[in-house]
């Protein structure tokens, strides 16, 4: 990034590293630094602002904002007095990481369950049938299925209640049985002191 964009100190590191997390997601560099700028963002911004606060080609910004629109993370739009499209992040944290998780697991998660179910169908249907095949193919589809139910009984619940179950951290897991033991008990033979 070019040090005389206009972005301080602070917004560069952000969008540097953003950009650098995307690429590791599986997100192109740019779209994640775009994004992170518009996170940051006070107003929304033109293409042309962001391209010159990234020094980037506006052709790209264009390709990268709308991606961030598919994704469900930016959106469109209108200023006042300007006739240009103007482009704002989701605000909301939780719900950013919502849309991204839901985005996620149709992207991501759906076309491997449906592969997981043909290949078992097709396993099953087969003539010489592989026993070992077909039950790795079904642990890997209960897997999958009792993750995505997991996933989308939490995407049902408000923003409040996630951040509360999310807050409640290794207490929830005490209540299951499944949690470390809080530092209280530990070295103490798992009784409190």
């Amino acid at each position: 990034m070019n040090v005389d964009t206009g972005l301080d100190k602070v917004h560069q590191r952000f969008v540097l590293h953003w950009g650098e997390m995307g690429a590791r997601w599986g997100v192109n560099r740019t779209v994640a630094q775009v994004h992170a700028l518009l996170l940051l963002a006070p107003r929304p911004l033109h293409a042309e602002e962001i391209a010159s606060l990234l020094g980037v080609a506006r052709s790209n910004v264009s390709t990268s904002l709308r991606e961030l629109q598919a994704w469900g993370i930016v959106r469109l739009v209108h200023v006042m007095g300007d006739r240009r499209d103007h482009f704002e992040g989701l605000q909301d944290t939780w719900e950013l990481f919502r849309t991204i998780a839901i985005e996620r697991k149709r992207r991501e998660m759906d076309p491997t369950l449906a592969v997981l179910r043909e290949c078992i169908a097709e396993a099953e249907e087969a003539r010489k049938r592989d026993p070992h095949v077909e039950g790795r193919l079904r642990e890997l589809l209960g897997f999958f299925e009792a993750t995505t139910g997991w996933f989308d009984r939490l995407r049902a619940l408000p923003v409040p209640a996630l951040a509360r179950l999310a807050s409640m951290g290794d207490r929830a897991l005490r209540l299951l049985g499944v949690g470390a033991p809080d530092e209280a008990t530990e070295g103490k033979g798992g009784r409190k002191a």
